[in-house]
């Protein structure tokens, strides 16, 4: 069943160097069908007085680090003691634990304006280092949570593979964020799918993390599927 909204915003930002006048916005399902300028106030139109702006955008989203609210100010004397406390918060993280955080960290955004997500993923597998028994539990876990809150997500399911550019193997709470390969890695992306909500994106954790004869295989396995590629260029 179709469902129609329509808003009328006394001012809108249409792109530009001014803001028009008397716009009418025409939502179906949830999208904006046709945005009208200078358009007087219909009947059956809820008013939007003031300015009115697009969704705004986040387009780099670590949604755990939300926990680190308040730890982190103070006490936290470099890079590498603030890296510990994270790694601690990564260690807890289970499916509905990320979830709840998530939830909670996409409906802030939402109601500061932000519609749109791109959340840079890595943490995927057990404690452990062992994958669920669903692999992609911890990346369904995030999308929903877009999902409920309101806010579309675009998945940049993050490629991470060793500890230091030199090729170091990853340890402790590390175990979490690797494939094992980036061909694993690819075989875990692929099972996930777009919706109208959702698009999946491919990441590479950062030119420390990926070895080098990684990087380009990856970014033609994201071109192949038409998907965006996001990396740390510097950490």
């Amino acid at each position: 069943m179709t469902t129609a909204q329509r808003f009328h915003a006394e001012l809108a930002w249409l792109g530009g160097d001014g803001a028009a006048a008397n716009v009418l916005i025409d939502v179906t399902d949830g999208r904006i069908a046709a945005v009208t300028p200078g358009v007087s106030v219909p009947p059956d139109a809820y008013r939007l007085p003031g300015l009115t702006l697009p969704g705004l955008a986040n387009t780099h989203s670590h949604v755990f680090h939300r926990a680190l609210r308040g730890h982190s100010e103070t006490g936290v004397a470099d890079f590498w003691a603030w890296r510990a406390l994270m790694y601690e918060v990564a260690h807890r993280l289970d499916p509905e634990s990320l979830y709840a955080l998530a939830r909670a960290t996409y409906a802030e955004m939402a109601l500061s304006g932000i519609t749109s997500v791109g959340e840079f993923h890595y943490v995927h597998h057990g404690p452990d280092g062992a994958a669920y028994a669903d692999p992609n539990a911890m990346g369904a876990a995030v999308v929903r949570a877009a999902n409920d809150a309101g806010i579309r997500i675009t998945l940049l399911d993050t490629c991470y593979l060793q500890g230091d550019i030199a090729g170091a193997p990853l340890d402790g709470v590390q175990r979490r964020f690797d494939d094992g390969s980036w061909q694993e890695w690819a075989a875990r992306v692929e099972r996930l799918s777009d919706t109208s909500m959702l698009r999946v994106g491919a990441a590479i954790h950062s030119v420390r993390a990926v070895p080098r004869a990684a990087l380009k295989p990856i970014a033609d396995f994201a071109q192949r599927r038409g998907m965006p590629l996001h990396v740390h260029v510097s950490e």
